[in-house]
Order: C-alpha cells, then sequence, then structure tokens
C-alpha cells in the first residue's frame, strides 16, 4: 500500500510543475498533452473544478489520489464485467449452475451440477439459484 502512494506522489508532483502541492487546469492541460493527449482550456478547468474538495479552484493530492483509485474500480468493475459475460454463457444476464459448469469444464476443472448449485449458493444473497452481476462481484472481490 505505501508503494501504491508513494507511487500517486510521485506522479501527482510531476503533474504539480510549480510544486506548490497542488494542481492547477493549466498544469493538468500540460500533463495530458505531455503523454500526447489533448484536454481543452474548459475540459481542464471543469475536471479541476469536479475533483477539488476543498473548492479552492485547484486539486491537492488527497482529490488526485480519490481520483486515480476510483479510475482503478472503474477498470476493476470493467474486467469483471467481461469475466462475468464468459460464465454467463445463456443470455439471462446470470449465471446459473449450468453455464458455471460449462466454463468450469472449459477451465479444465469437472464440477456436477450439484457441485455449480452449491457453489453459486455460498454467494447467492437473494436465493434466487443464479449469481447476478452484483453477487458475482461480491465474491470476486
Amino acid at each position: 500500500m505505501m508503494e501504491k502512494v508513494s507511487q500517486y506522489v510521485r506522479v501527482f508532483n510531476h503533474f504539480d510543475e510549480n510544486g506548490d502541492g497542488r494542481i492547477s487546469a493549466s498544469e493538468l492541460r500540460q500533463c495530458v498533452e505531455a503523454i500526447g493527449g489533448k484536454v481543452s482550456w474548459a475540459e481542464a478547468e471543469a475536471l479541476v473544478e469536479v475533483l477539488d474538495s476543498d473548492k479552492d479552484g485547484l486539486v491537492g493530492l488527497d482529490d488526485f489520489v480519490r481520483f486515480v483509485e476510483e479510475g482503478e474500480e472503474e477498470e476493476k468493475v470493467k474486467d469483471l464485467k467481461e469475466a462475468f459475460k464468459m460464465y454467463e454463457m445463456e443470455g439471462c444476464g446470470c449465471i446459473t449452475p449450468k453455464s458455471l459448469k460449462r466454463m468450469l469444464g472449459r477451465l479444465g476443472e469437472c464440477k456436477s451440477i450439484d457441485e455449480c448449485q452449491t457453489m453459486i449458493a455460498r454467494f447467492d444473497l437473494n436465493g434466487d439459484g443464479v449469481l447476478s452481476f452484483d453477487e458475482f462481484r461480491v465474491m470476486m472481490l
């Protein structure tokens, strides 16, 4: 965890070109452009306004860390949705014992329908016998 925080601090300090401990819209725009992105003044100012928790017109380290971690969480959810689709093969928006059995078989794990029902039951929060995406997410995190 400390290594992750030190990485955030290094990136933050790179964005904070004048070293005042805050990232302005101008600094944000320069850094995005330095890595090949494009952001208008209006977009940079809007992003700073959204991230700025103390409303001083600048992004502090805490704001920056919160933003980066939310982005990582969004990436995790995206990855989980892709994994969920692999298990959810019947087009019903949930993982059934049959679809779980099929996917586990593809992964080299042979399980019976009863074993798959037991596996699902451990995370089936609403007791409907299948896993919704939200239940799958709880299981995976």
